[in-house]
């Protein structure tokens, strides 16, 4: 078992976590915060991404299969504990990651924090709550393609990744959904569910002792899985950059404006220093209303009702996007002015002006972000699952610091062609 202390002299008395490894993969993420709550976080590295297409969203129907109780947990007694101590549980799923947590007062973290992890190791997915729970699955998906903002994503995300899973949505299709079966969701949670694929963070007033031997403890009393046919992630080389701007189009009637989205594809979490400058080019060019693109073209120019622009990056790749709604007759303009406005990034730097607004609202959100016990979980949980490294989230602040107006053009220069991206376009009928 090996122990660290993490910290940085800049954050040092925000962000203090300790990290243990323990035999068998596990890694417990620990902090003392005082506030009269605890957040116990589980985050496993598997996400929709690791599915072969034929059982494409296997990963997010499981995540509703743990809430279903396990061999010593019992259909629905798993949210009656929880709720007769006050405390709230909850989970997500993405392409990278599922996450897992539950928040409690300190006196009751021992009693509930085995429970939750006994439900994710050992979920009892039998054959009939599978069948139940495959209902609400299917209506989720079918809310999901009635949602014109979600339609317009997945047409986004399947032009950025021909290849790569993310194209796929998180949540399957119909058809495979009606024809997966329980053992094959069984077969996935073993594969995949392991301590070598998880990360607990356990954040809250308790000692940090106390919260890494309450999490190990309770998880190797519970856990009995081997590691036989353990997943593992392939080495999957990114998609290249668009060679020429590349079109989608398509009528949505339940739209009353147009919808327009350029994408450009970029470097992902696997090369996370190329990342920082182009979260920060999305933020100068369409986040708040003194962005460049929301004040030339929503508030000088009345051109769009709404525009942003920001950088995604999933683990083996990102999509830079800038978004609009407009109405139809200003597209072609729209989608020109966009492009002069990354030409402009490319022929000169940024304001030093630009990003000293920028460095403030990093740092101010940095500190508004680390209020609560779930807010650190989160930050802890998801770096270490998806890098395997806490620093570079500690010291995020002191990264956007550092960067230049040269940093940021060259950035522009290397990935953001004004000849060569995609483009989305929803019309309304």
């Amino acid at each position: 078992m090996t122990s660290t202390l993490l910290s940085r002299p800049s954050t040092a008395t925000l962000n203090a976590p300790t990290i243990r490894s323990f035999p068998g993969g596990l890694t417990v993420i620990a902090e003392q915060v005082p506030v009269e709550a605890v957040n116990l976080s589980l985050w496993l590295n598997v996400g929709a991404a690791v599915e072969p297409d034929p059982i494409a969203g296997t990963a997010h129907f499981l995540e509703h299969m743990i809430f279903k109780g396990s061999d010593r947990l019992q259909m629905g007694e798993f949210e009656r504990r929880i709720e007769a101590r006050g405390a709230v549980t909850n989970a997500a799923t993405s392409h990278d990651y599922t996450h897992f947590y539950i928040t409690s007062a300190p006196q009751d973290f021992a009693h509930l924090a085995p429970l939750q992890m006994d439900v994710v190791m050992n979920p009892q997915i039998a054959n009939d709550a599978f069948d139940r729970e495959r209902h609400v699955v299917l209506e989720e998906i079918r809310r999901a393609e009635d949602n014109p903002r979600r339609r317009l994503f997945q047409q986004t995300i399947s032009l950025a990744f021909e290849e790569l899973p993310y194209r796929r949505p998180v949540l399957g299709s119909e058809a495979v959904i009606e024809s997966l079966t329980a053992e094959q969701m069984r077969e996935f949670h073993n594969t995949w569910y392991h301590p070598r694929s998880m990360t607990a963070v356990a954040v809250g007033n308790l000692p940090v002792d106390r919260l890494i031997n309450t999490v190990a403890e309770g998880f190797f009393q519970i856990s009995s899985h081997d590691g036989s046919g353990l997943g593992t992630f392939d080495d999957v080389p990114p998609e290249p950059a668009f060679a020429e701007v590349t079109r989608r189009e398509y009528v949505d009637p339940s739209l009353q404006q147009a919808r327009l989205c350029l994408l450009w594809r970029v470097p992902g979490l696997n090369q996370l220093d190329e990342t920082h400058a182009l979260d920060i080019l999305g933020t100068i060019l369409g986040q708040g209303r003194t962005a460049r693109l929301i004040r030339d073209l929503r508030e000088e120019r009345g051109l769009v009702t709404r525009i942003g622009a920001g950088n995604l990056s999933y683990r083996m790749q990102g999509v830079f996007q800038v978004s609009a709604q407009l109405p139809t007759e200003n597209l072609e303009e729209v989608e020109a002015a966009i492009v002069r406005h990354i030409e402009d990034l490319h022929a000169k730097p940024v304001l030093d002006s630009e990003i000293d607004r920028i460095r403030t609202q990093v740092a101010n959100r940095f500190v508004f972000g680390n209020e609560r016990p779930s807010d650190r979980a989160n930050l802890y949980g998801y770096f270490q699952a998806l890098i395997g490294d806490l620093e570079p989230a500690i010291v995020y602040p002191e990264t956007v610091r550092r960067l230049t107006p040269k940093d940021l053009q060259q950035a522009a220069q290397r990935y953001l062609s004004p000849k060569a991206y995609g483009v989305v376009i929803a019309r309304p009928e």
